[in-house]
């Protein structure tokens, strides 16, 4: 399948999967199948520490690359969750397990370099919440060794310098700060207090070190912040944005991403196609793995990233 309309090589075709939660199977692998991306990123929240949705997805064929969010360490990472966990912790970490089903593909707090594609895939902090205060302090540093925000900037910056390309792709459970403070924006906060940018401050560090270090960041994708909004029921989240260096910033959370329909389930993945270091085209696509793409919502295209929707 071509959703872009170039079909020249120099074109990478990226697939992303917003939000699981759970909802991911068989058809899945035959949507990505169908849509034959290169790469193929995911943002998070595969279920509730669901080591058996993480197994699947860590078997897949595509290249791809992964950061973990906060409801795949739902038990483990705050104190009312380990109070709640249905399963014996003393016994299992299936936060550990889904850590090691991906192997090299999580790129929480590191880095995937594809030098076939020329370019790097580097994660920000993995299983985070969102927002700018330091939750999880135990989880963090029993994990990571990793105490507070410029800890954990330092670490992600850390993994930029490690890059061997000069071209990344940046990946985050929640995005970065710095994109709106409405409750519509992309990581705008849509519950009481409405209002507040609830962005991640050591991913926008690690992004802006990048960016000094002449690193070109055509990409930066994630999720966490539902596309449905929890005030208002008349429009969605805002999905993309972009800045003064051309980078492209998209939230991948459509919730829920799988929908039944008289005839089947689609299933939805955003589609991003890029050349020469930027992005040409977005969209979000929905999937009928027996009869194609069943409806497709062109969100960018174009070459000029002066201004956004």
């Amino acid at each position: 399948m071509t959703l872009s309309q170039s079909d020249t090589k120099t074109v990478l075709k990226v697939a992303v999967v917003g939000d699981v939660h759970d909802q991911w199977g068989e058809e899945d692998a035959a949507a990505l199948d169908y849509l034959d991306p290169d790469l193929v990123l995911f943002v998070g929240d595969f279920g509730n520490e669901a080591v058996a949705v993480t197994a699947a997805i860590a078997a897949l064929k595509q290249p791809k690359a992964a950061i973990l969010g906060n409801h795949d360490a739902w038990y483990s990472a705050t104190h009312w969750g380990r109070q709640k966990c249905p399963y014996d912790r003393s016994q299992e970490d299936r936060v550990q397990q889904q850590l090691d089903l991906l192997g090299p593909s999580h790129v929480g707090y590191g880095k995937l370099d594809l030098p076939e594609f020329g370019l790097t895939v580097v994660g920000g902090r993995p299983f985070s919440w969102g927002g700018s205060d330091w939750r999880n302090k135990t989880f963090y540093r029993e994990r990571y060794g990793v105490h507070n925000f410029q800890e954990s900037s330092d670490r992600l910056c850390q993994a930029v310098a490690a890059a061997s390309e000069n071209t990344l792709i940046f990946i985050g459970h929640c995005g970065p700060t710095g994109l709106g403070d409405a409750p519509e924006d992309p990581c705008g906060r849509d519950w009481k207090p409405l209002g507040g940018d609830f962005g991640d401050p050591d991913l926008t560090a690690a992004i802006a070190f990048a960016k000094r270090h002449n690193k070109q960041v055509p990409l930066v994708t994630f999720g966490h912040m539902h596309h449905s909004l929890r005030h208002r029921k008349d429009r969605l989240r805002k999905r993309w944005d972009s800045d003064s260096y051309g980078t492209f910033y998209l939230n991948a959370a459509t919730v829920p991403r799988v929908i039944k329909t008289p005839t089947s389930h689609q299933r939805n993945f955003s589609w991003v196609t890029l050349a020469n270091g930027q992005v040409q085209s977005a969209a979000s696509v929905w999937i009928d793995p027996r009869h194609g793409a069943t409806e497709t919502e062109n969100l960018y295209q174009g070459r000029s990233l002066s201004a956004s929707v």
